[in-house]
């Protein structure tokens, strides 16, 4: 990723505006625009600054709610009705088939959760799914992120170059490790689990669907 692109993220990220971006690197609103149009998190981004702008006027602030709402709606309706027609085009993919089940039964399934997120120990099962993503559903590898939870003896470096190596991601999407505590230090798994996830509403809402539709065709 560009440089420039790098820093218009990151400041994105910490909340500042467009204008705001434009101001302290220079880049163009269009091309600030460009890069974030399909963010959903800048969506919330934006969405959170409009709505603290709006906090002395309370009639706007119901107004932009309302509007959100009825925006999210018609995305939610949207996605939903792509995720059936995409369904017939997919649903004898073998790669498709796995990655769908590997989620129901791994997943996060919660609708309210915008990321699509998915962990194991199984260095082949995290490897399916990310082929599942990038192949399948052509997600940009650079969105897809792997946080690693880890007992205290293992080796943060070697866990990543490990995981990354397994699953054919470079070390640069990982993200900070967590390392947690068990009843058994020393009963562990030996390279810690692995957690892969993108932040995807559309993706998220279309797998949901796909899902109901593969149980209403096996139950």
């Amino acid at each position: 990723m560009r440089k420039d692109k790098v820093r218009v993220y990151k400041l994105r990220r910490e909340g500042k505006s467009y204008k705001e971006i434009r101001k302290l690197l220079g880049t163009p609103l269009s091309t600030i625009a460009g890069w974030l149009k399909d963010e959903e998190w800048s969506k919330q981004i934006r969405d959170e600054l409009g709505a603290k702008e709006s906090m002395a006027f309370p009639s706007k602030l119901i107004a932009i709610q309302k509007a959100n709402k009825a925006r999210w709606i018609k995305k939610y309706k949207e996605y939903k009705s792509t995720a059936e027609l995409e369904f017939s085009k997919f649903q004898n993919d073998p790669l498709f088939i796995s990655g769908l089940m590997l989620f129901w039964g791994e997943g996060n399934k919660s609708p309210k959760d915008s990321t699509v997120r998915l962990a194991n120990s199984d260095p082949a099962m995290i490897r399916i799914f990310y082929n599942f993503l990038t192949i399948t559903m052509n997600i940009d590898p650079e969105k897809i992120k792997i946080h690693l939870l880890l007992y205290p003896d293992l080796v943060d470096d070697m866990q990543k170059s490990f995981w990354s190596k397994s699953i054919g991601i470079p070390l640069s999407q990982f993200i900070k490790s967590t390392y947690i505590k068990g009843k058994h230090p020393t009963r562990r798994l030996s390279y810690g689990v692995c957690m892969i996830y993108v932040c995807s509403r559309e993706l998220k809402d279309k797998i949901l669907v796909w899902l109901n539709l593969y149980q209403k065709l096996l139950v």
